[in-house]
């Protein structure tokens, strides 16, 4: 009794005071996965704390489940329309990348370290992949909005270049342990079957799971525990039958979030809850696995390699996967630069000593100092590279609060809380200046700590909070109107970056350059400034992408679907 009390203590103590920590990182830009690491290390073996714990079956059980919570909780949040710009891509990086960095780093570690071949190829395959946690969180936490082609491909990327790192780690691990041939005819074999497997299942699972949620009726907080055991379950039967677990959690996730169901919003935040959760545990636990003196036994060589792995294999690893694609210089160097390496690195590399490969320990500490250099260089510096490399846009105005109403309608009702902002369109309206018109109905508005009902003659004051009940489509709309497109700092930004004039983009050419005095080809002078921007960009456009047309630049502002609805327009200097 008294030893399982004092486990609780210690596991409550740490992640307590993690969290506390985690107030460092918001004020100082410090990754927050770095702060769990460093208060395992802390409370481990050579720390203040004096705990020992070298169990790494135990570990590694930990960080796998931690994995698969952490990879559903991203495909839950993965919005379909994404693969629209993103898909292509991202395999690439996830498939081609990860061997041509894993190959990179696999032959430098190989003339640095002394290794043997194949060793090095394991240590790249370990370090190859980017991390979904780290990806997630950081870029969620930066408050830097990316344009959608960068950000999709980074999320996807992150997502489901995992199966990619664990097949190659372990296919490396087979050819190590029983002196087989790395050309042998059973690994393509291998591959079908983890991919194959893995992806038709996952896709499987999530249907049902989907058609699950919305034939039961179940107290709100079941919701999210339901998709949280279906998603574990998909990811152990998957392993078991050969598949990739990984791949297929995420698929899964990605399945159930491509449909609104009852309770979606409570459990969006439940499910972050646990992710987080999830990350916390892993990362404590691996702090209080390494030992620090060894792993400064390894600091030069390994820092040698992180930043071989940060200036070189990425870089040329992301420039050849993304060639295809026509992605600019600006968008390559920055998904080169946002390679985050995470937990997946460590709870790889306790893939070796689980195999009982000589020299394992080796393989754990120098992703350890990988990790950590990744998360300390590259995680602190998002959102100065996206503004440094122009892949950022103007953030969108945001609710206060929303939730789903869960009536059996469609549309899909949602109670959603606005505050009006001073030098809004709302700013001393009244409510029958408000979009949409008999479509919002006004719950009440709070002024002066009380609710309210707007009466005759009643208009908003800044500060307001109006509790409004509306469709889902209309909540961009009423946020602009609330919140911002006319404050004076974000109508500044967004003047800046998009220009003064905005159009519609079904607006003809024809007429802009009759206006402006603008040159163009008699083809473009037909078409709308839609198929325009269309026809001169190289990939499917997203907001903020840009193109000049004589004089002016043009500029993607608001996108319904596959078209572009409103354009920006700016002289070019």
């Amino acid at each position: 009794m008294d030893a399982t009390n004092s486990f609780i203590l210690l596991g409550a103590l740490l992640l307590f005071s993690s969290i506390l920590a985690s107030m460092a990182s918001a004020r100082f830009g410090f990754p927050l996965l770095l702060i769990f690491l460093a208060v395992g290390m802390l409370a481990g073996q050579e720390g203040p704390g004096g705990v020992e714990f070298d169990d790494f079956k135990t570990a590694f059980l930990i960080g796998n489940i931690a994995l698969a919570i952490i990879l559903l909780d991203g495909g839950l949040r993965t919005h379909i329309r994404t693969f629209r710009v993103a898909l292509k891509p991202a395999l690439s990086l996830a498939t081609v990348g990860v061997m041509i960095t894993a190959g990179g780093i696999g032959a430098f570690a190989t003339w640095l370290m002394g290794f043997d071949w194949y060793y090095g190829l394991l240590l790249g395959a370990i370090v190859g992949s980017t991390d979904a946690a780290a990806v997630f969180s950081l870029l969620k936490g930066s408050g830097t909005r990316l344009n959608e082609r960068v950000g999709s491909t980074l999320e996807i990327e992150s997502g489901i270049n995992d199966p990619m790192a664990i097949f190659l780690t372990i296919t490396l691990l087979e050819v190590i342990s029983s002196s087989q041939s790395l050309f042998d005819p059973w690994i393509l074999l291998f591959l079908v079957q983890q991919f194959g497997i893995g992806a038709v299942l996952g896709v499987a699972f999530g249907f049902i799971l989907r058609e699950t949620l919305r034939r039961i009726e179940l107290a709100e907080g079941l919701y999210a525990l339901l998709i949280a055991s279906g998603g574990l379950l998909s990811f152990a039967i998957i392993n078991e039958l050969g598949g990739s677990g990984f791949l297929g959690v995420y698929l899964t996730g990605l399945v159930i979030g491509t449909a609104k169901n009852r309770g979606t919003f409570h459990v969006l935040r439940i499910m972050d809850g646990l992710a987080w959760l999830a990350q916390a545990a892993m990362f404590l636990i691996l702090g209080l696995l390494v030992t620090p003196s060894a792993v400064l036994d390894q600091i030069v060589p390994a820092l040698i390699l992180a930043f071989a792995l940060l200036l070189v294999a990425r870089p040329i690893a992301i420039w050849i996967g993304l060639w295809p694609f026509h992605f600019n210089w600006r968008e390559t160097t920055f998904i080169a630069w946002v390679g985050l390496r995470g937990a997946v690195p460590i709870v790889l590399a306790l893939f070796p000593m689980i195999y009982g490969i000589p020299g394992a320990e080796r393989f754990f500490e120098i992703a350890y100092v990988v990790v950590i250099t990744s998360l300390l260089i590259q995680g602190s510096s998002i959102s100065l590279a996206a503004r440094l490399l122009k892949v950022e846009v103007p953030p969108e105005p945001e609710p206060r609060h929303r939730a789903d109403l869960n009536l059996p309608i469609e549309p899909r009702l949602e109670m959603v809380q606005f505050v009006v902002g001073e030098h809004t369109d709302a700013d001393s309206a009244g409510p029958e200046r408000m979009p949409f018109g008999e479509s919002v109905s006004i719950a009440g508005v709070v002024r002066n700590l009380a609710l309210r009902k707007p009466d005759t003659g009643f208009t908003f004051q800044p500060g307001d909070i109006v509790l409004t009940i509306i469709p889902e489509d209309m909540i961009g709309d009423l946020s602009r109107f609330f919140s911002g497109e006319r404050r004076k700092k974000t109508a500044l930004v967004e003047q800046t970056f998009f220009g003064v004039f905005s159009l519609r983009g079904g607006a003809k050419v024809a007429d802009l350059a009759a206006v402006y005095g603008i040159r163009s080809s008699e083809e473009l002078r037909e078409s709308t400034l839609d198929e325009a921007i269309k026809s001169l960009l190289r990939n499917p456009p997203v907001v903020g992408d840009s193109v000049d047309l004589d004089r002016v630049r043009l500029t993607v502002r608001e996108m319904e679907g596959p078209t572009i609805t409103q354009v920006g327009l700016k002289f070019r200097q």
